[in-house]
């Protein structure tokens, strides 16, 4: 099911989510709907809080490369699910331009770290650890981020924040 995306500056945002204490058939529900509201949406990923939900759950699905025509570049079983992730890891440093479904239609270039390693539990409570130091990378610090009520935007110089905000409430205005 598709639920609607909370966008910003929604309070919600700021909210930091809770673990996750339960992998039951809930959680499968809210997991298989995260996934329906960010294909709808266009997304790379999204994590629970921008549907309202303040648990520690994300998606990721990055699409796939040079497939043939007519087949889905997001298959539902490419989605990296975490529960309660927690970055063991990390060092480096690159930008990425980034754009947000809680923000739409706004991108700007975010410094992260390069590389990443990433403890987190699947649907069914099954430990994992992961690590990149590719898009992916920057995919998981960006959602996890979410979980801790944090936005990319707030990841911007002083300058580039305020060019935003000015143009956000102009856009709002608009609407």
């Amino acid at each position: 099911m598709v639920r609607e995306i909370v966008v910003y500056p929604d309070k919600r945002l700021k909210q930091v989510s809770r673990e996750v204490e339960t992998f039951d058939e809930t959680l499968h529900t809210l997991l298989d709907d995260m996934y329906d509201t960010m294909r709808a949406k266009n997304g790379v990923g999204l994590a629970a809080i921008q549907i309202g939900i303040d648990l520690r759950a994300l998606i990721i699905n990055i699409p796939l490369e040079n497939i043939p025509e007519g087949e889905d570049e997001q298959p539902k079983e490419n989605t990296l699910e975490m529960i309660n992730p927690v970055i063991i890891e990390k060092d480096g440093s690159t930008k990425f331009q980034e754009g947000c479904l809680s923000v739409p239609g706004i991108y700007e270039e975010v410094e992260r770290a390069k590389h990443v390693k990433v403890e987190y539990y699947d649907r069914f409570g099954e430990k994992h650890l992961i690590e990149d130091d590719d898009f992916l990378a920057i995919a998981m610090q960006h959602e996890m981020d979410h979980l801790d009520g944090k936005v990319f935007i707030e990841k911007l110089s002083f300058m580039k924040r305020k060019k935003f905000e000015k143009e956000w409430k102009k856009r709002k205005k608009v609407s």
